[in-house]
């Protein structure tokens, strides 16, 4: 029996408010994004309300989404991602929702909120390994036209964050970091350093492999602390301080960025270590419980469960190292983020990147 819904009201908040009219596309409107029917009412700044009209019945789970007139302009999370269908039974009342971002013209960001992107140097040098590297900044959007300072973080595998990425990917931080400006969040400065093609294992390897060999990345870390940071606090307006200052990477990056955070504490507070080589050296479990001591210190970790079935095993077995010394939250908070399904690659990462930076460089 089909049953009345005349009384259901909807109430739609949203921080992402613009000139664009609001619509309910749903089951109810065979999916139609712009059907002039279900237009919202505008009642203040981002607040909009549509009641249904006495005469709408519908005898199924009510499933809808908002968009801006178009599947092109829908709703999307807070991370830019797009949001799952919402569902509600036939009712009456108050149903309240919010929507934090949208699509524009079929983009997940606004190109006004890229961040400013600059070459630091096409051949940093590297002293302590002999070497040069292309390094690059990505600024907040706005960096030009304030006088803010702004927490960094050190990301490894430049060529594969933004951009045109590369053969192996992209995690797009780029269009991340405009989504979160968008919603006032992307208020932090990458410092993107490449890796060294052949030489990338090597760098990112801090101990000795039977198969990898000897590496060099306690000397790759130490480039980072004590000859990049130095230079990028002199050039650029940053929060030098360790809780404004983090490094991040996955894979091997990640292995070597948990290295980095271990060793040097006094510098390095906020850790962003994305499915880490663990399997290099157990040595990195006798290094967590021995030598790191941390001062106000955030790790975020993320492992997935299609990696291999010892990535998330692994990471637990790192958190469970760290925090069996028992530091409290004052000192050190540890996050572990799963997913069953998540697999190695740029795009998932892509995906845990914002959330990331968000807990990191949020008190």
């Amino acid at each position: 029996m089909p049953t009345s819904t005349n009384s259901l009201l909807l109430e739609l908040t949203t921080d992402s408010d613009d000139e664009r009219p609001v619509y309910i596309a749903g089951n109810f409107g065979n999916w139609d994004p712009q059907l002039p029917q279900f237009e919202m009412t505008r009642v203040a700044r981002g607040k909009y309300q549509y009641r249904f009209p006495e005469s709408f019945r519908f005898d199924q789970t009510f499933e809808y989404k908002y968009t801006r007139g178009g599947w092109d302009q829908v709703e999307l999370d807070a991370y830019g991602e797009p949001s799952k269908n919402r569902k509600l039974r036939p009712r009456t009342g108050i149903r309240r929702d919010s929507v934090p971002h949208w699509r524009r013209n079929g983009l997940p960001f606004d190109r006004i909120k890229l961040p400013i992107i600059e070459t630091v140097s096409d051949a940093f040098l590297m002293p302590q390994l002999g070497r040069n590297r292309r390094v690059r900044v990505l600024l907040p959007h706005n960096y030009r036209h304030t006088t803010s300072t702004y927490p960094v973080l050190y990301m490894q595998d430049g060529q594969n964050l933004f951009g045109e990425g590369s053969a192996y990917g992209n995690w797009e931080i780029d269009k991340k970091m405009a989504v979160m400006a968008a919603q006032e969040r992307g208020d932090f400065i990458v410092v993107a350093i490449d890796h060294g093609d052949s030489e990338r294992i090597n760098e990112f390897t801090p101990y000795t492999n039977a198969k990898l060999g000897k590496g060099v990345g306690k000397k790759y870390a130490n480039f980072i602390v004590r000859t990049l940071k130095p230079h990028i606090d002199t050039h650029y307006r940053t929060k030098p301080e360790r809780q404004f200052t983090g490094i991040g990477g996955s894979s091997m990056g990640g292995l070597i960025s948990i290295y980095a955070g271990m060793m040097y504490p006094e510098t390095l507070g906020r850790l962003l270590v994305f499915s880490p080589s663990l399997w290099v050296s157990s040595k990195i479990y006798f290094d967590a419980i021995e030598f790191f001591n941390p001062e106000d210190t955030k790790i975020y970790a993320y492992a997935g469960g299609k990696e291999s079935r010892y990535m998330v095993p692994s990471v637990e077995r790192l958190k469970e190292a760290i925090q069996k010394q028992g530091w409290d939250a004052a000192k050190l908070q540890f996050k572990l983020a799963t997913d069953p399904q998540g697999q190695h690659n740029e795009a998932r990462w892509s995906k845990e990147f914002p959330k990331a930076v968000e807990w990191l460089f949020t008190k």
